[in-house]
């Protein structure tokens, strides 16, 4: 199979005319440089820097439309949304108060639910909403008893992720519940 190779206008404009096999070289030529600040921003911690790769690529994808060559390399543009979905992640984690997962569930099952045995119904109910990879780890940490680190053994993800994904999940279950 012979290797695509684009200049950057001909990659610019194929990504803007939402091209999958040029977004797929776009991943496969610039993931490796945009992880690695990624991870220095988010002090070594691969899995949030795993998860935050994705959203930075999911963001240039999405608002590739918005990219002005006169501005700056598509490498630059790219390099900036990386590193600003890296500082707003930790910015994010610093504003969110995640004392402990039984905690913040406590408050949000309290807010559903008057205090019955309806209210674990009720709450796993609510839970049934969250996205998949959501749902399983509160699945895991509330009702299982599990610890992040037991979590991220039993799903084989790193523990970073965890720690990010149920960060997420939390406000996303605050959001359901207000």
């Amino acid at each position: 199979m012979a290797v695509m190779k684009y200049s950057e206008e001909e990659l610019v404009n194929l990504l803007k005319g939402k091209d999958a096999n040029a977004f797929s070289y776009l991943y496969d030529n610039y993931s490796a440089a945009l992880y690695g600040v990624i991870l220095r921003i988010l002090k070594q911690d691969e899995g949030a820097a795993e998860d935050i790769l994705q959203d930075a690529f999911i963001k240039i994808w999405s608002k590739m439309a918005l990219f002005d060559s006169t501005k700056g390399s598509l490498f630059t543009w790219m390099l900036n949304i990386s590193r600003n979905t890296a500082i707003d992640s930790l910015r994010n984690v610093n504003r969110v108060e995640v004392n402990s997962i039984d905690d913040n569930l406590r408050l949000i099952e309290r807010k559903h639910q008057s205090g019955s045995k309806e209210d674990i119904i009720g709450l796993k109910e609510v839970i049934s909403k969250l996205k998949p990879e959501h749902k399983i780890l509160i699945d895991l940490a509330y009702f299982s008893g599990y610890t992040q680190e037991e979590i991220a053994k039993e799903l084989n993800i790193p523990l970073g992720t965890v720690k990010t994904r149920t960060r997420a999940a939390l406000m996303e279950l605050r959001k359901i519940i207000n």
